[in-house]
C-alpha cells in the first residue's frame, strides 16, 4: 500500500515539473511573452542554443509497482473472459446434457467467449464444449450428410475461436454413428459419445 502511495506522489510530481517546464518554455517566446508586463523577450535562437540541464534519476525510477498475482498470467484479450449467459433455444434435453456431461462450470448458462455462445465450460479446467443431441441415427443418408457438412464448417469455426482464446474445444455427440460421420470428414475434432437422448 506504501508503494503505490508513493508511486502516486512520484508521479503527480513528475506530472507537476514537466507542466511547470512547459509553462516556462512557452514564455520564453517573444509573441507569449508580451502578455507579461515587464518580461524580456528572449529570441528562439537563445532558447534553441542553450544545453538541457541535467536532472538527476528521481529514486526508485526504475521500480514498477507490483502486479496482483493473477495479472502475470493474463495475456488473453478481454473479449476471451467467460461470460456466463443463460441457455439459448428452450431445448431442455439439450440443455440438460450440457450442464451434466462436462459438467458445466455454469449450470443453466451457455458461455460466451469471443462473441461465440458454448454449450459449457469445463468446471477446473479451460475446455469450451458444444454438444450436439440430434436423432443422427434416425435421419436418412441424404439428411445425415447435410447435417453433417454444416455442423463441421460450425464446429471447426467454434474450436478455432476457442483455440485463440487459448481454450481446448470438445464435440459431445448423442451416437457413434453421429461421431463416426463427423471424423470422417473432420478428424481433427476431439468428439465424445454422450449417450445424451432427446
Amino acid at each position: 500500500m506504501g508503494a503505490v502511495i508513493i508511486t502516486g506522489v512520484v508521479v503527480v510530481a513528475v506530472a507537476i515539473k514537466e507542466a511547470l517546464d512547459a509553462y516556462e518554455f512557452r514564455q520564453l517566446y517573444p509573441e507569449e511573452a508580451g502578455a507579461m508586463r515587464g518580461a524580456k523577450a528572449v529570441p528562439r535562437e537563445t532558447v534553441a542554443k542553450r544545453k538541457p540541464r541535467l536532472e538527476p534519476d528521481p529514486v526508485g525510477k526504475d521500480w514498477q509497482p507490483p502486479m496482483p498475482p493473477d495479472a502475470l498470467d493474463r495475456t488473453r484479450h478481454p473479449r476471451c473472459e467467460p461470460i456466463p449467459v443463460k441457455h439459448r433455444g428452450g431445448d431442455d434435453a439439450h440443455n440438460r446434457c450440457a450442464d451434466r456431461i462436462p459438467p458445466n462450470r455454469y449450470p443453466g448458462h451457455d458461455v460466451l467467449v469471443n462473441g461465440k455462445h458454448f454449450d459449457a465450460l469445463q468446471v477446473g479446467v479451460r475446455v469450451l464444449w458444444e454438444i450436439k443431441t440430434d436423432q443422427f441415427d434416425t435421419y436418412s443418408d441424404f439428411l445425415q450428410a447435410q447435417v453433417v457438412r454444416d455442423q463441421v464448417a460450425e464446429l471447426l469455426e467454434e474450436r478455432d475461436i476457442a483455440g485463440a482464446c487459448g481454450y481446448a474445444f470438445v464435440v459431445g455427440v448423442s451416437s457413434e454413428a453421429h461421431k463416426a460421420a463427423l471424423k470422417e470428414i473432420a478428424d481433427e475434432l476431439d468428439i465424445v459419445v454422450t449417450g445424451c437422448e432427446r
